[in-house]
């Protein structure tokens, strides 16, 4: 019997060698010298708002998960998120749908304008959404804002999301977005004097890809990007993914489940979610060469599960030479906590940092 041992050994640890080197090549680089404790920019008064705040969250996004698909299916989470665009009043802000035809597929989208817009002055804006929800429609509370700020034509592009599309395809969609706003504007045919990157959350990430990628790859850089809460690392190795985690309202419930998966399988499970690897530079854009980027700025909620992602990336960043400004605002903000201005007064200061930053560079 003693000679089965060897064998058992072997049967046993070749494949967990195996999966063990497997999980640490998707992993990417360590990370963890980029963690740091950065001060707290501004902190959330304890409001009526903030309270209320919560309650839609929970009513948004805890309780469909916690009823099950018949609530929480794509389709449900689309309407409910376009709803709750349609649902604001935007005065005399105009939405004129436009469309992308790349290669006989068309990407559909809206430019959001406020009087006085100037229109060779562009704001290409990726929603967020995990990349499986959102849309031109239900992000109209930040284009409105960004579009009020800064007089620029803002423009929204509905890339193809998941599941029924690959991550892949939305990553060459924003790309698509990015060279065409270069050469089109709301008024037609024209190129771009200043140009813009705004987006939240995943279309945070996406903007962030493009800051690197359009280094190389297109016919210039932006002038600008804004990232508000961006996921910057799909291997979700930040700290905060876990110490943020009951503070989170918004994020828990798509979070919380993944990162029961053991430390081993859980790479493995990313790459066949997205069809990539996790540390991919394109899909998590914390793992590209983050020098000679265009100026940089980025905001997260200290109590976010997000929060690292961001910390993470402005610290990489700045080691490599590149112009980032980080605030880390606490007392308790979700997750992109600016596009609920109807509910808070720091969504509006938040945003008012925004507009003070992008007046040097536009």
């Amino acid at each position: 019997m003693f000679y089965l041992i060897p064998a058992a050994v072997v049967f046993i640890g070749l494949p967990y060698a195996y999966l063990k080197v497997r999980s640490k090549n998707l992993s990417g680089e360590d990370l963890s010298p980029f963690d740091s404790m950065p001060d707290v920019f501004a902190m959330a008064q304890p409001s009526e708002g903030l309270d209320t705040l919560n309650t839609y969250l929970h009513d948004m996004f805890i309780e469909p998960a916690e009823k099950g698909s018949a609530n929480s299916g794509w389709t449900s989470k689309r309407e409910r998120f376009d709803a709750a665009g349609m649902a604001r009043d935007y005065g005399d802000a105009e939405f004129r749908p436009d469309t992308i035809t790349v290669d006989g597929e068309e990407i559909t989208g809206s430019w959001t304008l406020v009087p006085g817009y100037d229109a060779d002055r562009r704001l290409l804006y990726m929603h967020g959404g995990a990349f499986t929800v959102g849309s031109d429609i239900s992000h109209r509370p930040l284009t409105v804002q960004l579009a009020r700020r800064t007089g620029m034509a803002v423009f929204t592009p509905n890339y193809r999301l998941m599941p029924e599309n690959s991550r892949r395809d939305g990553i060459n969609d924003t790309r698509e977005a990015y060279n065409w706003i270069l050469e089109n504007g709301p008024d037609g045919a024209a190129p771009a004097t200043k140009l813009v990157l705004a987006g939240d959350s995943a279309g945070g990430n996406l903007v962030l890809m493009l800051g690197s990628w359009a280094r190389k790859n297109a016919d210039r850089q932006p002038d600008a990007i804004i990232a508000f809460s961006p996921t910057t690392d799909g291997t979700m190795s930040g700290p905060s993914m876990k110490t943020n985690m009951a503070t989170d309202h918004m994020l828990r419930p798509m979070i919380k489940p993944m990162l029961k998966i053991p430390k081993l399988f859980l790479p493995m499970l990313m790459q066949h979610h997205y069809g990539m690897s996790p540390s991919d530079p394109d899909q998590s854009p914390i793992y590209n060469d983050l020098t000679d980027l265009p100026p940089i700025f980025i905001q997260a909620s200290a109590d976010e599960l997000l929060h690292d992602d961001s910390v993470r990336f402005a610290n990489k960043a700045k080691a490599a030479g590149s112009p980032v400004t980080f605030q880390s605002w606490g007392g308790g903000l979700p997750h992109v906590w600016q596009i609920f201005d109807d509910y808070i007064a720091e969504a509006s200061d938040a945003l008012g940092e925004v507009e003070a930053f992008l007046k040097e560079y536009i």
